[in-house]
């Protein structure tokens, strides 16, 4: 998963995680065909195909009928959450897009919500309601630093595929971020413009509040490294003016709740950079912070709008259970959990290989990896079908299955930089409830530019 903190607090975290192992992003030795259904396996894996739903592809496009009985499996679920296994696999995107269209033309869904910051799902939300502006320009406007691997052809045809639907079909599709690292200028501009609506007395205190985070200049890059720069001291203060704003508005004597939620995540990414990044307990707070805050705003989006949302995000933030407790010591997925109950569906992403794009000390690079036999993706990859999903709710019913889906094994969870160690112990039934298999992946195709 990418660390999306000021710079401080991102290196907090790499002391975290220590230093890559030696075989971290290296591609694996794939196992022989005679050592493919070991005799500890062999019952596991038959159990596995009983249960496996075979899936066409991960490509968008063409019939969806492999997909009917995950649809069946989301009713009842008002947020789903789709996990990927790094932020830089182009077949796990599209997957994502593939299983977006499906949901929203069969089962009525209405929200496409991501691990992006709130206010650049707001301008991606206003082109695909409208088709006003450029998707390039502004999704190059958005995905910078950490958020640069979003920045692909792969996101670009999932938000030109929920355009063309929105400009058809009385049923739209809303573009949602439940991120808070960066707020565009234009968030506080609306806030201000509708203080000077409803509440105009309210405007002049404001505009004090907020007027260091207004000065952050430049573009997103830009301001979270002037942010990150910042002594501790000023970045507290700034906490403490964008929670008495959020407060100010809160107490008003007429409110809406889209203008609190903007006040509030403008509070959400002040609090976030108000951690000491220099202190290890403070840096894994900071990880806390993030993913309760990422869940509370997408409860706050289904509960406001009553739209059935699919909440895209890492892996290791829609799982029930964490990984890596030394970084993310409760994830998001928990928190929805706690919040809406079984209305929350943790749907985990898994690969056997293939390619990811991840970012170094000097860019971007492309890095093959392979699983490791006792890993997770080892034992899914024995199953009869290429790409498949399985509901381990039901699988749970085999006995010869419950013990294999408690038990923490090697699993993939890589993160937004390399190098790193990219698996962690996960037992895969108490992290997810449906699991989606492919047996390779490539990596995310930068998005291009005239």
């Amino acid at each position: 998963m990418t660390i999306r903190r000021s710079a401080s607090l991102a290196l907090a975290v790499t002391a975290l995680l220590g230093p890559a192992t030696a075989a971290a992003g290296r591609p694996q030795a794939a196992p022989s065909p005679a050592a493919a259904t070991a005799a500890p396996d062999r019952q596991v894996v038959a159990g596995l195909d009983r249960y496996a739903h075979r899936l066409r592809g991960a490509q968008p496009g063409g019939s969806s009928a492999d997909l009917e009985a995950f649809g069946k499996a989301t009713r009842g679920a008002s947020i789903v959450g789709i996990g990927e296994v790094s932020h830089g696999s182009g077949d796990v995107f599209a997957l994502k897009d593939r299983l977006l269209r499906h949901l929203v033309t069969r089962e009525g869904f209405s929200a496409f919500a991501m691990e992006i910051n709130w206010s650049a799902a707001a301008r991606i939300d206003a082109y695909v309601r409208t088709g006003e502006g450029d998707l390039r320009q502004i999704m190059g406007d958005e995905f910078q630093d950490a958020y640069g691997l979003d920045d692909t052809e792969e996101y670009l045809r999932l938000f030109s595929w929920v355009r063309e639907h929105n400009r058809t079909s009385a049923h739209q599709v809303r573009i949602v971020g439940v991120d808070f690292s960066d707020v565009d200028p234009e968030q506080y501009d609306r806030l201000f413009a509708w203080a000077g609506r409803n509440t105009p007395a309210l405007v002049p205190e404001l505009r004090e509040r907020y007027a260091a985070l207004r000065a952050l200049r430049g573009g997103v890059a830009e301001r979270l490294a002037a942010y990150g720069a910042l002594p501790l001291a000023e970045r507290k203060k700034m906490a403490e003016d964008a929670d008495a704003a959020y407060r100010l508005l809160e107490g008003a004597a007429k409110r809406d709740a889209r203008v609190l939620q903007d006040a509030r995540v403008v509070s959400q990414m002040a609090a976030s950079n108000a951690f000491d990044g220099d202190d290890p307990a403070q840096a894994l707070a900071a990880n806390r912070y993030r993913d309760r805050a990422m869940a509370e705003n997408a409860v706050w989006w289904q509960r406001n709008t009553g739209d059935r949302i699919l909440l895209s995000a890492h892996d290791g933030h829609i799982t029930y259970e964490t990984a890596l407790p030394h970084v993310y010591p409760v994830t998001m997925g928990a928190d929805l959990r706690e919040l809406v109950g079984k209305e929350y569906l943790a749907v985990g992403t898994s690969a056997y290989g293939g390619a990811y794009r991840a970012r170094t000390a000097t860019g971007v690079g492309t890095f093959p990896f392979a699983a490791a036999p006792g890993s997770n993706e080892y034992v899914l990859d024995q199953v009869r079908h290429r790409d498949f999903y399985v509901d381990l709710r039901e699988a749970r019913r085999d006995p010869a299955l419950t013990g294999w889906l408690d038990t923490a094994r090697p699993t993939f969870m890589i993160p937004g930089r390399y190098p790193y160690q990219t698996a962690w112990p996960l037992a895969l039934g108490r992290g997810y409830d449906i699991v989606m298999h492919l047996h390779e992946v490539g990596a995310s195709v930068p998005l291009t530019r005239p």
